[in-house]
């Protein structure tokens, strides 16, 4: 089984790089990282050097990053995936030093979305410079999409250490890999990609404050804000160019006792199994997962 220590990063193609970099820093309030690589915005929320990067080009998801503990971890998860028919692609130092990382491997789940493994993930000690006062904390989770969100639990269960936290009926699964009530979730869609990406805030206000800013802005709230009664967590969904939603949320749920926690399971057409405020629902906006070149995950520009 592959050890997953977090998350790492979310990588996105888009056609226009100067309005994603512009809404990331200037709305949702990242860090644009300074750096000499052509064509590609870094872009920060903690003590990661990215949790962000766009990649200018065709537009769509490239990859979802997490990482692993050391070179060993990520050569013995290659191994594993290979003997189980995963074909897996080795990164070269340009692709690990585009990524902030030593090491990077990439392959395609057994829904089309794109996964990268990592190890020893660049950590930046200075404070973040934040676009704006945004109260971000931490990059939080990021959700993929998968035409049967059962049969992908059984792939991250079953390869991964990843644990279900909580079922939104068919709908949706919302998994752990640390205390964190989730850091990975997987949604109900037709084809693969990325729901959306989130980001923990300080308070209970920053969701607030973020809301009424965003709204003076011109930005379409897709959903909150709300309460998820599985997490606990209070919730701002909106949209971003190219098809890229975000989340605010605030105060998930750490699971402490592995032993006693019992997943639940959530009608989504119950009141209340989305949002516990009872506010409209909606769907998120997915960002398509880009497709492969050559039958393997792009990982140079991508």
């Amino acid at each position: 089984m592959i050890e997953l220590r977090d998350i790492a990063y979310v990588r996105s193609g888009v056609n226009d790089l100067d309005r994603s970099v512009d809404f990331a820093t200037r709305v949702v309030g990242l860090e644009l990282v300074e750096n000499t690589e052509p064509g590609v915005a870094h872009l920060r929320a903690d003590w990661r050097h990215h949790c962000l990067a766009f990649v200018e080009g065709e537009s769509g998801v490239l990859a979802s990053g997490f990482e692993v503990a050391d070179d060993a971890a990520l050569d013995a998860a290659e191994t594993e995936l290979e003997r189980a028919g995963f074909r897996v692609w080795r990164g070269s130092r340009v692709d690990a030093r585009s990524r902030r990382v030593r090491e990077v491997i990439g392959f395609d789940d057994p829904f089309g979305n794109r996964i990268e493994l990592v190890c020893q993930q660049e950590t930046v000690t200075r404070p973040v410079e934040f676009g704006r006062v945004a109260g971000i904390e931490e990059f939080g989770h990021v959700c993929l999409d998968a035409p049967d969100v059962h049969e992908a639990y059984r792939f991250w269960n079953t390869r991964f250490n990843a644990r279900v936290s909580d079922w939104i009926g068919d709908a949706a699964c919302l998994m752990r890999i640390d205390p964190v009530h989730h850091k990975l979730a997987v949604f109900k869609g037709d084809e693969p990609g990325m729901c959306h990406m989130n980001f923990q805030v300080s308070v209970l206000d920053d969701v607030f404050r973020n809301w009424h800013h965003l709204t003076a802005a011109g930005v379409r709230i897709i959903q909150g804000p709300g309460r998820h009664p599985q997490s606990t967590a209070v919730f701002l969904y909106f949209a971003g160019p190219e098809d890229f939603t975000y989340e605010y949320s605030f105060g998930v749920q750490r699971i402490t006792d592995e032993a006693a926690w019992r997943p639940r399971s959530f009608d989504p057409a119950e009141p209340g199994s989305i949002d516990m405020w009872l506010g409209r629902t909606a769907r998120t906006t997915t960002q398509r997962q880009a497709p492969s070149r050559a039958g393997v995950p792009v990982m140079v520009g991508g």
